[in-house]
């Protein structure tokens, strides 16, 4: 049978709350990051362990009465409202109820009991399982459950949107004691201030690792104290607080110890449930979570053998069909100037979204192309490296999606070089809004996989929605991010950080902005572009001027376009 893979969800979707951009709205404009967060992990874990078999614990009582009778500060300083007695900030709790819906048809249980924590449910099915269980948490002392007598793993993230698998085996390595019961008494001793549980003063992990070394448990440690023994770590002060505060560490070991013995009312080896497409479809309806939803669907559809295909009401899709490659001949075809200003032209919105900020290094992940909201062509890539996680956190895009669904990226940057030329050879004008950013990106990608193709010669007449609004309204305080951008100029943009999205949203801006500035929507095609050549320049020396004025002397802003 596959592995047992149990999250400890709540402490997973309080890390994607509070990492992933709240920008993220769904259509009732509340915040789904925690959601994404949530369904990218669990899918990430499917493909890791090949498994369908997972369980979303939760914690039914985060405060439960039998720990709050032994310590009343457990988590005490956490409580946001007395009346209700919560932890859960409102942006965060109007999400659980759609990450539960999407779970549950998925066909992942969610586990939850009475008076208990997720912990204890961990606990208690880990303790239960007859198959190795990987444990998905950020929290640390849920590794007081590895022990020889079971297979057992907890999985903890890492930078670049890593999880490191930790089993008993590594706990001397990684924290100088043998195994989960002694790694609870070095984190009695060690204490946990956003818990509530004090350890002992002055003594650290390192400190605690090297008494429980050289006694072997903490009754040993508390016996040698009170016989006075001045070797192995316990000085004679450090001795002096050990006692002082012998209760409080035994009640502290005993508020850390998970219950084994909670009736979850699952069958362990019954799982997954039932995966219920068009209920997952419905769930994800309206809730801005079609990319993590499709990315959940993808995993668990291919551990469990069945063909998955993307939900039919998207409005975007992946190319992964070959098309014919930019040539020379395409290379080489003047740009059409027109006679007509550039606001009359044919306008599309572009945009990528990729795995950082540095256009050299960049690789493309999604890529869009939008005339409207209904005529869209997007594009998914497999980059050839590890998506970090901080640009994941960002676009939702995780390297095993991309892996698993994404085109080369030779293929992708190929069939991008291809639309650019066509689009150079219509007449047409091509809008993004820091453009420079996603040009140079291009250049680099097409230096890298496709160098018999000129890309500065198939570039069409470009509109940078950034440059120009700073030129329009050059003293508006504030940030010009598009999110910001788009405020301003009341566009809707509901899932920024969306290459299609955020291409609509520059396509929306570009038409305010010529609606603003008859001057400038009057322009021909070769007007707006060395316009815009010349506002760069003096927007670059202007912020580089105030960079050194504020102390930074050797600040140096490149003021090249439509690339860097």
């Amino acid at each position: 049978m596959k592995p047992l893979v149990l999250l400890d969800t709540p402490a997973l979707y309080y890390r994607a709350f509070y990492s992933v951009p709240d920008s993220i709205v769904n259509a009732d404009g509340h915040p789904v990051n925690a959601v994404r967060g949530v369904l990218d992990t669990v899918a990430q874990m499917v493909r890791r362990f090949d498994t369908d078999r997972v369980i979303a614990t939760m914690d039914a009582d985060w405060r439960p009465a039998f720990r709050t009778a032994i310590m009343p500060e457990y988590k005490a300083a956490r409580v946001k409202d007395e009346e209700a007695g919560t932890e859960i900030p409102p942006e965060l709790a109007v999400q659980l109820p759609i990450m539960n819906r999407v779970l549950t048809a998925a066909g992942i249980p969610i586990a939850e009991v009475a008076g208990t924590e997720a912990d204890d449910v961990i606990a208690t099915m880990a303790a239960q399982s007859t198959t190795p269980v990987a444990i998905v948490s950020p929290d640390r002392d849920l590794l007081a459950l590895l022990d020889s007598s079971a297979e057992v793993s907890v999985l903890r993230p890492r930078k670049g949107g890593e999880w490191e698998a930790l089993t008993q085996s590594d706990l001397p390595t990684a924290y100088g004691v043998p195994d989960g019961t002694r790694y609870r008494e070095l984190a009695a001793l060690r204490g946990d201030p956003s818990d509530g549980l004090p350890g002992a003063p002055g003594i650290g992990e390192k400190t605690a690792a090297t008494l429980l070394e050289n006694f072997g448990s903490l009754d040993s440690i508390v016996k040698a104290a009170k016989a006075g023994v001045k070797t192995g770590g316990l000085s004679p002060k450090r001795a002096a607080t050990i006692i002082e505060v012998e209760e409080t560490l035994y009640k502290t070991l005993e508020v850390m110890r998970c219950l084994t013995d909670v009736d979850h009312g699952i069958d362990l080896d019954s799982i997954p449930n039932t995966f219920d497409r068009t209920a997952v479809d419905d769930a994800a309806e309206g809730q801005n979570i079609r990319r993590s939803v499709d990315n959940l669907t993808s995993a668990l559809e291919s551990v469990s053998g069945t063909a998955g295909t993307p939900a039919a009401h998207t409005h975007t899709q992946i190319r992964t069909t070959t098309a014919q490659k930019a040539d020379n001949s395409a290379a080489s075809t003047p740009r059409p100037a027109g006679n007509g200003s550039w606001a009359q032209s044919r306008l599309v919105g572009f945009d990528l979204e990729t795995t950082g900020v540095e256009p050299a290094m960049a690789r493309i992940v999604t890529a869009a192309f939008v005339d409207s909201a209904t005529e869209v062509r997007t594009w998914l890539a497999d980059p050839g490296i590890e998506i970090p996680e901080s640009a994941r956190a960002v676009h939702g895009i995780t390297t095993e999606f991309a892996q698993a669904n994404g085109a080369t990226a030779a293929q992708v940057v190929t069939e991008l070089c291809a639309e650019f030329a066509a689009l150079r050879e219509e007449g047409a004008v091509v809008v993004g809004h820091n453009v420079v950013y996603d040009l140079s990106v291009m250049s680099a990608e097409v230096a890298r996989h496709c160098p018999d193709i000129d890309f500065p010669s198939i570039i069409p007449t470009i509109v940078d929605t950034f440059v120009v609004d700073k030129h329009i309204d050059p003293y508006r305080k504030g940030k010009r991010t598009l999110i910001e951008t788009a405020k301003t100029y009341r566009i809707e943009l509901l899932d920024a950080h969306d290459a299609a999205a955020d291409a609509l949203a520059a396509l929306d801006i570009s038409r305010a902005l010529a609606e603003k500035s008859t001057e400038i929507s009057g322009l021909s095609n070769d007007e707006i572009m060395a316009a815009q050549a010349d506002w760069k320049r003096s927007q670059a020396a202007g912020l580089q001027a105030w960079l050194r004025k504020k102390g930074n002397a050797e600040a140096v802003v490149d003021g090249s376009w439509p690339m860097s």
